[in-house]
């Protein structure tokens, strides 16, 4: 029997003011993407959304960060790989309609550019990579129903 291998990730639903969602191309996946990212040793699903949204994105501030859904997602069956995702909502100001930025953490994504982007249509036919759109719904009211009911 081959083991399971379980990894920790911190998901970020960030919304600004107009109800949009933030969202990405990220290399080496097709489909949107939001920040997130694996949470380092010793560090808690929150203090991992903080630091993954701002080394992917450059954002520095966001506000009332709530924690919405955890499960645990097949990323791969042979060998056996899950990934157990914390999701997040956050609101921020962000007056950009788009930018590019550099990862410069120093680890694996390090020198990726991240183009992001705000979305107002969070189904139909757009899909979001590693089914990264799974709680969109949970959004509270005002971001959710202008995610679900609007378009680009």
């Amino acid at each position: 029997m081959t083991d399971v291998t379980y990894v920790q990730k911190a998901c970020a639903y960030i919304t600004r003011g107009t109800g949009e969602l933030l969202v990405f191309e990220g290399p080496g996946h097709d489909g949107l993407q939001i920040p997130k990212g694996t949470l380092e040793s010793g560090e808690t699903p929150r203090e991992a959304l903080f630091r993954e949204v701002m080394e992917e994105s450059g954002l520095t501030t966001l506000n009332g960060a709530q924690h919405l859904s955890t499960d645990v997602w097949t990323r791969r069956e042979s060998p056996p790989k899950r990934y157990v995702r914390h999701f997040f909502h956050a609101n921020v100001h962000e007056p950009r309609d788009r930018w590019t930025h550099t990862v410069t953490d120093g680890g694996e994504e390090h020198g990726a550019e991240f183009e992001f982007r705000w979305v107002r249509s969070a189904g139909g036919d757009r899909e979001f990579a590693l089914d990264l759109d799974d709680y969109v719904h949970l959004l509270p009211i005002g971001a959710g129903d202008a995610l679900a009911s609007a378009s680009d």
